[in-house]
């Protein structure tokens, strides 16, 4: 029902917040991840302002309105998704922006989410590391070491100083998970978690990953436990039983999932995440009623995850004919999709899924 929208303004990661021009309809400001409120209250007052005054620094007017048409640009280039362009803009204003700007922060996050989409993972880490000291104390911190960290750990296993930095994000995204001053809510502590856990997961580190994954599944357990309502405790679904896939227990996810799907007996999410965890656990009757059930609430795209994970089920549980059917399916729905709800790096995986049925490799 969205297409439209979604192909106009798209989206690079959830969560986004966009302020869209009236009379242009363009993106002029755009926050991509979790926010505190009173980041998105400064970043909404800086979106109502006049882009000639908008987050201007204390400093001579010519400085200040050099800077925000600077700024003016970067933003445009970030809100038609010129990646290496809004990086390279974003960039020349951190280079010359006075101490206790204001904008920092979100300029910051826009920055590093920048050179996350351009692909420039060198770049971000580095950016991060000269990013952190500006933002202590301030919640993007745990923003910007948790994508710094990322890209640290996607470079070349030899590429110079990568130790290095992995090593100084690492416990920059420590600082950040124990700081109070923060205020970062509990899903994004868990993002948090997530890095740190892929960083020494890379690191080949098991021991250290035992003990992150252990309080990792605390802070969300407590966290799920202590929601006042039903749809508070059902945003740590997902992290939950990524946690509990991860420690080979996905039994532990069913529970929580059963009362989600109680709860919200006409949304998708439960009852596609029961398919999961009963795959998981080799219970493919199971999760074939629950991937059953899910199908019907689906829509657009996010059917297209469904069905996939259905095609393993069937493959998994001896019924590969149905696989192949069920991915033949998959095919015909994503390219009757919109513009834009699909990338054609899915096309390609949910094809190669679908022929290396069609072409089992022999086995040796």
């Amino acid at each position: 029902g969205n297409a439209a929208t979604v192909a106009k303004f798209p989206v690079g990661a959830w969560p986004s917040m966009y302020v869209i021009d009236p009379q242009s309809e363009t993106i002029s400001f755009r926050w991509t991840g979790g926010a505190t409120i009173d980041q998105l209250l400064k970043f909404l007052d800086e979106a109502r302002a006049k882009p000639a005054t908008a987050s201007a620094p204390p400093a001579s007017t010519t400085q200040a309105s050099s800077l925000s048409a600077q700024l003016a640009e970067a933003d445009r280039l970030n809100g038609v998704a010129s990646w290496d362009a809004a990086a390279n803009a974003y960039a020349a204003i951190v280079a010359k922006a006075p101490a206790g700007w204001t904008a920092l922060p979100r300029v910051a996050d826009a920055y590093l989410f920048a050179l996350l989409k351009a692909d420039r993972a060198a770049d971000c880490a580095q950016a991060a590391q000269a990013l952190l000291p500006k933002l202590a104390g301030n919640p993007s911190s745990a923003t910007v070491a948790a994508s710094g960290l990322d890209c640290a750990v996607e470079l070349p296993a030899d590429a110079a100083g990568r130790a290095a930095s992995i090593a100084a994000l690492e416990k920059a995204a420590h600082t950040a998970l124990i700081d109070p001053r923060l205020g970062i809510a509990a899903d994004d502590r868990s993002g948090l978690y997530i890095s740190l856990i892929g960083a020494r997961d890379n690191s080949k580190d098991e021991a250290g990953k035992k003990q992150l994954i252990g309080e990792w599944i605390a802070l969300l357990e407590s966290s799920a436990a202590q929601a006042p309502t039903p749809a508070a405790r059902a945003v740590f679904d997902s992290h939950r039983l990524s946690a509990y896939l991860e420690i080979g227990e996905p039994q532990r996810a069913i529970p929580m999932l059963e009362a989600s799907e109680r709860d919200f007996p006409a949304d998708y999410n439960p009852p596609s995440r029961l398919a999961v965890s009963y795959r998981a656990m080799k219970d493919y009757p199971r999760a074939l009623a629950a991937s059953d059930r899910a199908l019907p609430l689906a829509y657009g795209p996010r059917r297209l995850g469904i069905l996939r994970t259905r095609a393993k089920i069937q493959a998994e549980g001896g019924n590969p004919a149905a696989a192949v059917a069920t991915l033949e399916t998959t095919v015909k729905e994503a390219r009757a999709l919109p513009a834009g709800q699909v990338s054609e790096r899915t096309l390609q995986a949910i094809q190669g899924e679908l022929d290396a049925l069609l072409h089992p490799a022999p086995k040796t």
